[in-house]
C-alpha cells in the first residue's frame, strides 16, 4: 500500500446508491438485489465503542487484505466474493476514487451464527480462561502452560454470535447442539485447514498468526466463507522478532489505540474523547505495514 491517505471515511452512505441493510462497527451492508455490497469504512472500535476520528487507510487495508486472502484460499474453501471492480458498478458508486479499494460485491449467503475461532497460541481470552479453569472452551489443557505458548495442534474454540453485545464462548459439544454434529465437524476442519495455510504463509514473512476467526454461510446447502479473512481486525498478528513467553506482545493491529485508552482515566462506560493525532497516525501506519508485509512480501 502506497502513500497514506489523507481522508478517512466514517460512512460509505454518501458514495453508495443502494439500500443500506446493516451498519456494523466497521462494515456497511448494501442490497444490490441479486448480491450484497459490503463497504469497509475507516471507523475503529475498542472496548465495544466506535471511536473518533476514523483512521485513514484502515478500511482500504481491511478490504484489500480480505480480497487478497480470499483469492489465496479459494482453492481450499469457496467464498462469497463476486468481484471488487468499481467500474462494474456504474452509477451505484458516486465517487469511484473514494470507494475503489474499500468494497466487495458478494453472494447472498445465509449466515451460520457461529464464530469459528482457531487458536494457535494460548493468549488473550484463551489465556484468561485457562488461568481460571485450566480449560479453553471446554478443552482441558495440560497444567503449567505459559502465556503465548504454542499449542501442539491448533485449537478450535467457537463462539455463538450475538448481534448485540459480546459473542459467547462455547464448547464444541454446545456448537453441535446449536448447528448439528455434521456441520460442526465440517466447520472445524475447514477453519483449522485455513488457519494452518495462513500460519505457514505468514511465517515466511516473519509474522506469527496467533489466532483468527472466520464466519461461514450457506448457499444451496454449500458452505461458503463470508465476511472478512485474516485481517488485523479478525486476527492476532505478531512480529516474530517480538515473540516471547509470559509477556503481553505488542500486536500488529490497533494496539496503539488500546494502549492509549488503557492509560487514560476513561471509564469505558461513556463516550471517550477523540483520539489524539499521534495515536491515529501510528495506528494507520500499522495497518499499512501489515498489508505491505503480507501482500508484497
Amino acid at each position: 500500500m502506497g502513500e497514506k491517505a489523507t481522508t478517512a471515511i466514517s460512512s460509505a452512505q454518501e458514495y453508495v446508491k443502494a439500500p443500506l441493510l446493516y451498519k456494523g462497527k466497521v462494515r456497511e451492508l448494501y442490497d444490490l438485489g441479486e448480491h450484497f455490497l459490503i463497504a469497509v469504512t475507516d471507523r475503529i472500535s475498542a472496548f465495544d465503542w466506535v471511536l473518533s476520528p476514523a483512521v485513514p487507510d484502515k478500511g482500504n487495508v481491511l478490504n484489500s487484505l480480505s480480497k487478497f486472502w480470499f483469492e489465496q484460499t479459494a482453492a481450499i474453501q469457496p467464498n462469497h466474493v463476486v468481484h471488487a471492480d468499481v467500474e462494474r458498478l456504474g452509477d451505484i458508486i458516486t465517487d469511484a476514487d473514494m470507494m475503489k479499494d474499500r468494497f466487495m460485491v458478494t453472494k447472498k449467503a445465509e449466515r451460520i451464527d457461529i464464530e469459528c475461532v482457531v487458536r494457535g497460541y494460548i493468549t488473550g481470552g484463551g489465556w484468561r480462561q485457562y488461568q481460571k479453569s485450566g480449560e479453553v472452551n471446554g478443552h482441558k489443557l495440560p497444567e503449567g502452560m505459559r502465556k503465548n505458548e504454542r499449542f501442539p495442534q491448533p485449537l478450535f474454540t467457537p463462539a455463538a454470535k450475538n448481534d448485540v453485545g459480546h459473542d459467547e464462548d462455547i464448547s464444541i459439544e454446545r456448537m453441535k447442539e446449536l448447528v448439528g454434529a455434521e456441520l460442526t465437524e465440517q466447520l472445524q476442519e475447514k477453519s483449522i485447514r485455513l488457519y494452518e495455510f495462513a500460519h505457514a504463509f505468514c511465517a515466511e514473512r516473519g509474522i506469527i498468526l496467533a489466532d483468527t476467526k472466520f464466519e461461514f454461510g450457506l448457499i444451496d446447502g454449500e458452505i461458503i466463507l463470508i465476511d472478512e479473512i485474516f485481517t488485523p481486525d479478525s486476527s492476532r498478528f505478531w512480529d516474530k522478532t517480538k515473540y516471547e513467553l509470559d509477556i503481553e506482545i505488542d500486536g500488529m493491529d490497533k494496539e496503539p489505540v488500546r494502549t492509549y485508552l488503557s492509560g487514560t482515566d476513561w471509564d469505558k462506560n461513556s463516550e471517550p474523547d477523540p483520539l489524539p493525532p499521534h495515536v491515529v497516525e501510528e495506528t494507520s501506519r500499522r495497518y499499512r505495514d501489515i498489508y505491505n508485509r503480507l501482500v508484497q512480501g
